[in-house]
């Protein structure tokens, strides 16, 4: 492909992805138990493959290059294909999934029309609240990166009504949250200072090298002070965090 098919160049930036972005086991639970007992699943944006069930047939489909390099070896091979346009007949899957790459998709409405019409059942989407990210300590050391946050993501109101109705869960995110995405490191805030993890977080790609720079040596002067604990320490004792992540499942 000549450009990216989505708003984010993987194959520039998106090494690592596979080892900083694991599958968490509970969000897993969550989404398996959403697809109910479908038995073939299409998976849309698949990446590396988190949260792919592996007791299933699984159709995995991903337009970068990169990322489907990526893919461990008891994943299914992935098949180039962007959501807008899924090479699927109508109601030819059980259930379809989506985790955290609507927000990367360059019309969600189409994906999400098409995802509907290969579907005989659910549609299973992990994604981000867009309302909700200000929530976080890192809106005051980069609220740069919570504007450009909140400008990808899709309203959850147009993402259900785009499937026709749906079912939305808030999902609290443990402090051992073993996928790397921003949130996952409100009780870490060392992590940010790695940039392997930056690198794993497609927002980061988005602001200048300026904002990136600033930001890495406030937290860092802030660390060594005390001064990040000094106003949030007790961020790193709680069990979860009640942020921005959204499981959404159309029946």
């Amino acid at each position: 492909m000549s450009r990216p098919a989505g708003d984010f160049d993987y194959e520039t930036h998106g090494t690592g992805y596979a080892t900083q972005r694991r599958s968490d086991p509970r969000f897993e639970a969550k989404v398996h138990e959403a697809l109910g007992d479908a038995r073939t699943i299409l998976n849309v944006g698949a990446g590396a493959g988190s949260y792919e069930p592996t007791d299933r047939h699984v159709i995995a489909i991903e337009p970068s290059p990169a990322m489907r390099a990526q893919r461990p070896a008891h994943r299914v091979p992935a098949i180039h294909g962007i959501a807008e346009a899924l090479p699927l007949d109508d109601q030819s899957v059980d259930a379809s999934m989506a985790t955290i790459t609507l927000h990367q998709w360059g019309d969600f409405r189409k994906g999400l029309a098409e995802m509907r019409r290969v579907t005989r059942g659910r549609v299973v989407l992990l994604t981000f609240d867009g309302d909700a990210l200000d929530r976080f300590w890192l809106a005051a050391y980069v609220p740069e990166l919570i504007v450009v946050e909140r400008r990808r993501y899709p309203k959850i109101d147009a993402i259900c009504a785009a499937l026709g109705g749906a079912i939305v869960s808030e999902l609290p995110i443990p402090i051992d949250c073993v996928d790397g995405f921003t949130e996952a490191y409100y009780a870490r805030p060392e992590r940010f200072l790695d940039p392997a993890v930056r690198l794993s977080q497609s927002a980061w790609g988005f602001l200048s090298g300026d904002v990136r720079d600033r930001f890495v040596s406030t937290l860092d002067d802030d660390l060594r002070s005390g001064q990040w604990n000094e106003r949030y320490g007790d961020w790193r004792t709680r069990p979860f965090f009640e942020g921005s992540l959204r499981l959404i499942c159309s029946q």
